[in-house]
């Protein structure tokens, strides 16, 4: 019995261990090849801030092979994509409630889904699946729209969000040498 208790100690410290030592200091690692980066837009009444992790083209194929197509990505790498709104938005004709939220896409070849969770997990991609399958709770989704692949001429080798506003605001995603801009408007 002491010795069971022992054993049970033991892991029980080594779990937490893992998950209080460990854990940071992986997430930090990986933070070295895809930096974490905060994009503000504040403009016009609008308050919108985007926070993701940004990867890096590398040589690689991007979209079809390192991201799949079809699938849900997290939109980066790392913890899923966190985009807030501190005004009521529309999205392609479609209520957003200020909040914060998690920001998902499935990309296609000419299409893909722009998702809007509730939820914001604290990695963008389960552990058991060797970093393939996304952590994101469908049942928690907000809003979900579509927008068409926009070919570039020129690379983008860092994944990049940003907030053009050329001729209105747009959330576009670019990387590779694909982008996709979604139009955001204020709710009246």
């Amino acid at each position: 019995m002491k010795i069971l208790k022992w054993v049970i100690g033991i892991l029980v410290v080594l779990g937490l261990l893992f998950y209080f030592v460990g854990m940071p200091f992986l997430r930090q690692q990986t933070k070295k090849h895809s930096p974490e980066t905060t994009v503000v837009y504040q403009n016009d009444g609008y308050d919108l801030l985007v926070n993701y992790s940004s990867p890096s083209k590398k040589g690689r194929v991007i979209f079809g092979d390192l991201v799949a197509y079809h699938e849900v990505w997290r939109t980066g790498a790392n913890e899923p994509t966190r985009f807030e709104t501190k005004t009521d938005l529309m999205i392609k004709g479609k209520p957003l409630p200020a909040g914060s939220y998690s920001l998902w896409t499935i990309p296609g070849k000419k299409q893909w889904t722009i998702i809007f969770n509730s939820e914001i997990p604290d990695w963008g991609a389960t552990l058991s699946s060797g970093g393939t399958e996304a952590t994101r709770n469908p049942e928690t989704d907000v809003l979900q729209v579509q927008a068409s692949v926009i070919e570039m001429s020129a690379t983008q080798e860092n994944f990049t969000i940003s907030f053009p506003d050329d001729y209105g605001l747009f959330l576009s995603l670019m990387w590779d040498r694909t982008k996709v801009q979604v139009p955001i408007f204020q709710k009246s």
